[in-house]
């Protein structure tokens, strides 16, 4: 099938084709490559950096919005908790929970929330409509300047389309209460186009108390001029509330007591909101480009669990309430100068960064949602401020470079309830960072990248006298090769060590002290396209994640991911048909320091065949977890107490996997 080439920077490009380009072309459209997808060879600085395209993001089958990221080689999305919850992320041996160390954006807004309520880097993706993704850009370790908190594990970058190439409706009903309708289009508008989107939305999952998730979202875009020069703005709203099946003690499931899709507390769950105006500005000329982008994101989140039982509180159980509202407000700014000295080409970048988050947030014990007392009250005011350099210079036929340093600057600010809450801090920081590519030579580029990164502490935890930001230094080799006609390979290999695993631990309402830590990792990627209908996908990555100081209870890192794999298959272009399967492994991981107690592996099978009935209309029939296995989700090792029980027990607690389900999608263009 054609695939689209990686997006060049607009001006380049322009000069290239001698064309302009406009506000929703990504100058992909204009060059269509036969057996491949984009080649990253003498563009890329690093073997783990990627673009997805927007066919390429179609082509998954993904349970939830968030499983996009998944198109990230070595990435797994998972979910403990109902649907409208954040999920959980594991990437290069960490157990990343909510988003901590992995930045993730949504057309330059940030995803990723500071000093939240449940857990430090929240990252709820409810909100992406999927067919409005026209890429997925990713990166993977500290090596870029222009990339700043959580992005040490990685970073992940959505862009939504200006406009798109036909209108689409769809309606999709499945197994388990699921049901969705999405209107999409994009007309013309004065000198412009406006895009717009609504999505409808319930899913009870496979659970005895149903997830009653519901979901109304909503995107509207006006756009003008080109992508090197022009502007958009862009207004979403996105509302979700439901109920949660959390993780169940493996005890109760063992002896018959619990079906493993059960609850213990069927008062879980929460809602969310999220509104956000943003905005984006592009300027282009021969010799240097500029963008700006600004952004207010209104998040609101009443999070309820329980995922003690009755430990802490035998006569009302141990659930607790976990309120966030905030509004963030940022703008970010770069400026690029293209330079020609000697012969050579030279890109000089300069850029800041500003965010300021307001936060009100608090944890309480509640019991069927309603207050009993408060655990602590705090309205969180922080600032940051990230400014950088970067330098991007093609020496020769076979050498390129990429230098840059960053420096970071941040205020927290805490008024908490009691006086000890209470609080001012400051912090900062450098990161440098060097990447060297080598070829490519026999269609092949070698890479070396150096680079520092950090990740911000909760601001509750650093007016404690907690480090505000905790710094990361990583380094790794790899090569990418083209080698083999329509094989695309590419292989690292990398050390990421962090000084402290410092986290405020939202469940609890305090904040632990993290030990120093070390990862090694090997990860390989492999896209093949032997025939022009047939796509194969081969991802596999490695990690050893290990505490760097000495302690008697043991150096795992408990929830370290080790092994992950995904194997797919694609069909396109085979007549009316088109179809996709797709195998992701989900390696065991150590559940205590001293790696006594493990997870078990988990592997799901999803996919998808669709028939074009005619030229505007199609049907879809997906299916997930089609081998209905009876994994987890995920895996977790603690103290619990159910009613019956009259004292602790230290068991798994896990969250299975949704049994075998299908769904059928209707879908019109024109």
């Amino acid at each position: 099938m054609p695939t689209r080439l990686r997006p060049l920077p607009c001006a380049l490009a322009a000069l290239l084709m001698h064309a302009s380009c406009h506000a929703d072309d990504d100058v992909l459209q204009r060059i269509l490559v036969q057996g491949s997808r984009a080649s990253q060879l003498g563009i890329a600085d690093s073997a783990n950096a990627g673009t997805v395209s927007q066919k390429q993001l179609e082509a998954r089958t993904v349970y939830r919005p968030g499983e996009l990221l998944e198109a990230t080689p070595g990435l797994i999305v998972s979910q403990h908790s109902g649907e409208g919850k954040a999920n959980q992320f594991y990437l290069r041996g960490f157990n990343l929970d909510h988003g901590t160390d992995l930045r993730t954006t949504v057309d330059d807004m940030p995803v990723n929330q500071r000093s939240h309520a449940h857990g430090q880097g929240w990252t709820d993706l409810n909100f992406v409509i999927p067919e409005l993704a026209a890429r997925l850009d990713y990166r993977k370790g500290p090596y870029s300047a222009q990339e700043g908190d959580f992005a040490s594990a990685g970073s992940a970058a959505m862009t939504y389309s200006n406009r798109l190439t036909q209108n689409v409706a769809s309606a999709t009903i499945g197994q388990n209460g699921y049901a969705r309708t999405m209107l999409a289009g994009s007309p013309d508008a004065g000198k412009g186009s406006v895009l717009y989107a609504l999505e409808l939305l319930h899913n009870d999952g496979p659970f005895v108390h149903p997830d009653d998730y519901q979901k109304v979202n909503g995107v509207l875009r006006y756009s003008e001029g080109y992508a090197n020069n022009g502007f958009s703005v862009t207004a979403m709203a996105y509302s979700g509330k439901w109920n949660a099946t959390d993780q169940v003690p493996l005890r109760a499931v063992d002896a018959g007591a619990l079906d493993r899709f059960d609850a213990i507390d069927p008062t879980d769950g929460g809602n969310a909101h999220r509104y956000s105006l943003s905005g984006v500005w592009r300027r282009t000329g021969s010799d240097s480009a500029s963008k700006v982008s600004v952004y207010m994101i209104r998040n609101q989140l009443d999070l309820y669990s329980n995922f003690t039982y009755f430990l802490d509180d035998p006569v009302n159980g141990d659930q607790f309430s976990q309120p966030d509202r905030r509004v963030t407000s940022g703008v970010n700014a770069s400026h690029t100068w293209h330079a020609h000295p000697g012969g050579r080409v030279s890109d000089f970048t300069v850029g800041f960064q500003l965010q300021n988050d307001n936060i009100f947030n608090g944890l309480y014990h509640t019991k069927a949602r309603e207050r009993l007392s408060a655990t602590r009250e705090d309205h969180v005011t922080e600032t940051s401020l990230g400014v950088y350099v970067e330098n991007h210079t093609r020496w020769n036929d076979w050498l390129r470079t990429t230098a840059g340093v960053r420096g970071d600057a941040y205020r927290f600010k805490v008024r908490g309830d009691l006086a000890a809450n209470s609080g001012t801090a400051n912090d900062s920081l450098l990161s440098p960072s060097l990447n060297l590519a080598f070829g490519p030579w026999k269609q092949t580029d070698f890479y070396v990248n150096f680079g520092n990164g950090f990740h911000s502490n909760d601001a509750r935890g650093t007016v404690a006298q907690v480090a505000g930001l905790v710094r990361s230094r990583g380094m790794e080799a790899g090569v990418r090769t083209e080698i083999v006609p329509g094989l695309q390979t590419s292989l690292s290999l990398y050390r990421l060590d962090f000084d402290s695993e410092l986290t405020f631990v939202g469940d609890a309402g305090t904040t632990e002290a993290g030990r120093p830590s070390r990862r090694n990792g090997i990860e390989i990627s492999n896209y093949y396209k032997p025939l022009k209908w047939l796509t194969i996908d081969v991802d596999a990555a490695f990690a050893r994640a290990r505490s760097r100081d000495f302690a008697p209870e043991g150096d795992r890192i408990p929830g370290a991911v080790e092994g992950v794999g995904q194997i797919a298959l694609t069909v396109d272009q085979l007549g009316a048909w088109s179809g996709a399967l797709r195998l992701r492994y989900f390696g065991p991981r150590p559940l205590i320091e001293d790696n006594s107690v493990r997870s078990k592996p988990s592997m799901t099978i999803n996919g998808r065949i669709a028939y074009r009935i005619s030229k505007s209309m199609k049907v879809e029939l997906e299916g997930f977890n089609l081998a209905n296995r009876r994994d987890s989700a995920i895996d977790y090792l603690y103290a619990s107490r159910l009613k019956n029980e009259t004292a602790a027990v230290t068991d798994i607690h896990f969250h299975p996997i949704e049994s075998r389900s299908a769904r059928v999608t209707l879908i019109r263009n024109w």
